[in-house]
């Protein structure tokens, strides 16, 4: 052999594979966008993974996740979307809430978007209806701010003698106004006063502890609102300390040492996300998935909180509980 016919040849060998990875085809993106924390949604990744695998995607072999964790700062929520365009993703997930999802269609009309929140989607003008969401975007909604005066209601079974309460509030989430007003007009109704304090940072959370321990409140009723539920253990410390029962609409909550919670299973919301995912992964088109409800509430009491509480659960309570800490 010649020369260079021997030099061609090495030379067409070491090219060659990477011609062959150039050949390869692009994994798919999704761009996977929280106003919480990694580790405040452990086990919603977990079950939203678990039904991606079920569609046969599979992260870091056939899928590729991109995420994006605002940790309660909901400016930067804008630009996560607006990177998830640049990058392109193929796929925006707005993981929790009312605000994420608002950014990603803010950001594109073409990516497809399927979010999870606990708000009426057509009134804050992501889709135009839930059986026909139109343009771009779908998803999951679950009863989570309708279920404010229930909570309310649940609570006062709790803490039956109480006159005065304090609700906890992320006023930068767009659903604070909706639950608020929902819970002033049930606790109006049945002469409960019930006091709103702000809490969009950590400093926030403890000075506004402080403050209903002041005002003599009864107990918390917790927003449900991702950043709110990111500092679980943070409240659930602090209203212990200041002998303060409270509620939250997560289970989590009550895991984290809260007296009990009363919400939507945000598990389950995981899990149809994951479902929705691999749908649109697969082809599907947003306009044609109608907005699914997850429907399944679930009431979890912490009977060790109670006990530190000094506080005797009434048997009606225990009777519908889905789950008792003990």
């Amino acid at each position: 052999m010649r020369r260079r016919e021997f030099i061609t040849l090495i030379g067409g060998a070491t090219a060659w594979p990477t011609a062959v990875r150039a050949q390869q085809p692009k994994l798919p993106i999704i761009g996977l966008m929280s106003s919480g924390t990694a580790s405040s949604n452990e086990q919603r990744l977990t079950t939203f993974r678990e039904a991606l695998k079920g569609a046969s995607f599979v992260e870091h072999r056939n899928v590729i996740i991109e995420y994006r964790w605002a940790a309660g700062n909901y400016d930067q929520l804008q630009a996560f979307a607006n990177e998830f365009v640049r990058m392109p993703a193929d796929l925006i997930v707005a993981f929790d809430n009312t605000a994420t999802a608002r950014a990603a269609k803010a950001a594109t009309s073409i990516i497809p978007i399927v979010f999870s929140i606990g708000t009426d989607p057509v009134k804050f003008g992501l889709v135009q209806s839930l059986n026909r969401p139109g343009g771009n975007v779908t998803g999951v909604v679950s009863l989570t701010v309708g279920l404010g005066a229930k909570r309310l209601q649940v609570f006062r079974e709790m803490l039956p003698n109480s006159a005065k309460i304090a609700m906890l509030v992320n006023p930068k989430n767009p659903a604070a106004e909706t639950e608020t007003s929902e819970v002033l007009a049930a606790a109006g109704a049945s002469g409960l006063e019930v006091i709103t304090l702000p809490a969009s940072s950590v400093p926030e959370i403890d000075t506004a502890l402080v403050s209903a321990a002041a005002s003599r409140v009864s107990g918390i009723l917790i927003q449900s609102e991702p950043f709110l539920t990111s500092r679980r253990s943070q409240i659930a410390g602090l209203a212990l300390r200041h002998a303060l029962p409270a509620i939250d609409a997560y289970r989590d909550f009550a895991l984290a040492g809260g007296l009990m919670s009363y919400g939507a299973s945000l598990d389950e919301a995981a899990r149809q996300l994951g479902i929705y995912a691999g749908h649109i992964l697969k082809g599907e088109r947003p306009t044609d998935l109608p907005v699914q409800q997850s429907v399944k509430i679930e009431l979890v009491i912490n009977l060790n909180t109670a006990r530190a509480f000094k506080l005797a659960v009434p048997p009606t309570l225990l009777a519908i509980a889905d789950e008792v800490i003990d």
